[in-house]
């Protein structure tokens, strides 16, 4: 590679594959708790990539700003910045992800299986929920590709753990809540009723409010963010319908890394864009 700086040029996708590459290696040592050093990283990097320290860190937080928008955990000490090459960088991340699968599996796992303490841990008080948004004209084809091949929704689904970690969690904290309301006669009676009754209720975990009044709440978890995209059943879109009045979907985010989450109120149509995903073939 020639000795001259290639400051104030786009990054090339050679550069852009060794930077990926070396991001994924850090996630990984992060994902399993193991200690590494950003600044020995970038140095290594740099026999390869004539790019200055400011310019290769900013190039990070560029990849962490794509892994955000396809809701994949990132490096926490890169806070994503959004201002990347729309072509090359989201191009790159696909490669890079193409070649190791087993990493997106490895990348959404929650913290550890039933999490231990669980009872114990601090409620999630549920949040504003997110603005809709009424157009993805801003997201460019590359990221939609992105988006669409590795699916947050689908990876979430799948990941049946998760799913029962975040039922457990507000199973707890349903009971906290109405104990730190004096209402220890309704904490005793919350039913985490998915486990209880099965998964066709319509909903995961019967509740109660200080005045008694019934919380039916389904409950989605992802390690994405907020505003990462999840699947509604048809038999759970119908319940929301019919049982409006108790009816609450509760969404958690970023469960493996300071969790958060906020509550959705029937008709769901009016704070999330409903999509038809599957269809039901019979003879």
């Amino acid at each position: 590679m020639s000795g001259e700086s290639p400051t104030g040029q786009d990054w090339t996708d050679r550069e852009i594959d060794l930077i990926v590459a070396d991001y994924f290696d850090m996630l990984r040592l992060e994902l399993a708790g193991e200690r590494y050093n950003k600044t020995e990283h970038r140095r290594a990097l740099q026999q390869f990539v004539k790019r200055s320290d400011g310019s290769i860190e900013f190039k990070h937080q560029n990849i962490s700003a794509v892994l955000r928008e396809i809701s994949l955990p990132w490096i926490w000490g890169y806070k994503p910045a959004k201002n990347y090459q729309k072509t090359a960088l989201p191009e790159g991340i696909e490669r890079c992800l193409g070649g190791q699968p087993s990493f997106l599996t490895i990348a959404a796992q929650p913290p550890a299986p039933s999490m231990p303490g669980m009872q114990e841990s601090s409620i999630i008080y549920l949040d504003q929920a997110p603005t809709l948004v009424s157009s993805d004209a801003e997201t460019t084809p590359e990221m939609r590709r992105l988006i669409r091949k590795f699916d947050p929704a689908a990876r979430d689904a799948r990941n049946r753990a998760l799913g029962l970690q975040g039922e457990e969690k507000i199973f707890h904290d349903e009971r906290a809540r109405l104990i730190q309301m004096d209402r220890q006669d309704l904490a005793r009676k919350v039913e985490w009723t998915s486990q209880e009754r099965g998964d066709g209720a319509g909903y995961d975990i019967r509740s109660f409010d200080a005045q008694g009044q019934e919380r039916l709440l389904e409950v989605k978890t992802t390690t994405g963010t907020r505003t990462t995209p999840f699947f509604i059943s048809a038999n759970e879109f119908r319940f929301s319908e019919e049982r409006s009045d108790a009816f609450r979907l509760v969404r958690l985010f970023q469960f493996n890394h300071e969790p958060g989450g906020f509550e959705l109120r029937p008709p769901l149509d009016r704070s999330v864009k409903l999509e038809a995903t599957n269809y039901r073939a019979s003879f």
